[in-house]
């Protein structure tokens, strides 16, 4: 099976409009092609500087625009942060994932990142970062820390970003991709559903991913968790857009699956509010990875018991113990 980056909008939108019980094979035979298809990766995601972001991402809680009373915060301390690494591990988690609420690192924090960087794989962990734009500079010092993943969502479709964010472009996006590549770190690159969206600006997201020069390594895939006091949790709160469509949510997943068949296809945010079954359909749909815990950066999540009960019910594993994955080759 060949891995395409030349996927047309047509090819994608078919993927949509498939009767689901053949997009859901088409799914399977993809993951099982690529993937153990009984394994799920479990990572954790803290947020390490929390609020005041300068941004207005219209679903974010940590946006300087919104009114959700959330207090700016400090950078963490570099002890902390590997503390709560440590607790991670021993709940199982093989991969740590830091968010930051910045517009783009400040030089004056690479130290304490790159620390950070430095001490959670020291634990044998996969470390992952999400601190906004970078320079070219600040990416090969995180790679040279040893950083295997950097995170960077599209967010949404080209056509739609408009409607989502204003300060910063769509292309502003694809600069720091190629920054992180350059730099020889990989990609894990998504975005959210359930934004008031059509399906045609679903289509634009994954075709925009899967037409990437390399597909992105990680894609997390999230649905909306309307937040009050931001734009689109006002917006959307009290209407039926507020939660897209179960099956709808499981399309975007498995069109992700087949146009990215080597990528770790992450079910992120809104979990909390899936029942078993439409997660059960998500992970049959190619979904390979979740973030454990009660809390996703500020907002919540079903924690390590519920997961480990679902594992249970649904004859799922962690992911097989492995070396953390080391940064990708740079690009020439």
């Amino acid at each position: 099976m060949t891995v395409r980056t030349d996927w047309s909008r047509d090819e994608v939108a078919a993927l949509f409009v498939l009767p689901f019980g053949e997009l859901m094979w088409r799914a399977q035979a993809v993951h099982r092609e690529w993937h153990a298809p009984g394994e799920v990766q479990l990572c954790t995601l803290l947020s390490i500087k929390t609020g005041g972001c300068p941004e207005d991402c219209g679903y974010c809680s940590q946006s300087a625009h919104a009114e959700t009373g959330l207090k700016a915060e400090k950078l963490m301390d570099v002890d902390a942060v590997l503390a709560s690494a440590a607790e991670a591990k021993a709940a199982g988690s093989q991969r740590f994932c830091m968010g930051a609420a910045w517009r783009n690192p400040k030089d004056r924090d690479m130290d304490a990142i790159v620390r950070m960087v430095e001490g959670v794989r020291g634990m044998g962990m996969e470390t992952c970062m999400t601190l906004g734009m970078l320079s070219g500079d600040q990416a090969r010092r995180l790679a040279d820390a040893g950083l295997d993943y950097y995170n960077h969502n599209i967010d949404t479709s080209p056509e739609n970003y408009g409607n989502v964010i204003t300060t910063r472009t769509f292309q502003d996006r694809l600069d720091t991709l190629e920054q992180v590549r350059a730099a020889g770190i990989n990609v894990c690159c998504g975005g959210i559903v359930g934004m008031g969206e059509t399906r045609a600006d679903r289509v634009g997201f994954v075709h925009a991913l899967a037409t990437l020069p390399r597909h992105p390594e990680s894609v997390p895939v999230n649905a909306l968790v309307p937040v009050k006091g931001t734009v689109l949790g006002d917006m959307l709160a009290d209407t039926p857009l507020a939660r897209i469509d179960d099956i709808e949510f499981v399309r975007t997943v498995a069109a992700a699956r087949i146009t990215m068949p080597k990528s770790m296809v992450r079910l992120s945010a809104g979990r909390e509010s899936m029942s078993e079954a439409v997660q059960a359909l998500c992970f049959m749909a190619g979904a390979n990875s979740i973030f454990t815990g009660d809390k996703l950066l500020t907002t919540g999540n079903r924690g390590d018991s519920a997961d480990a009960a679902l594992f249970e019910k649904l004859g799922l594993a962690p992911l097989a113990g492995e070396e953390p994955a080391r940064v990708c080759e740079a690009a020439e």
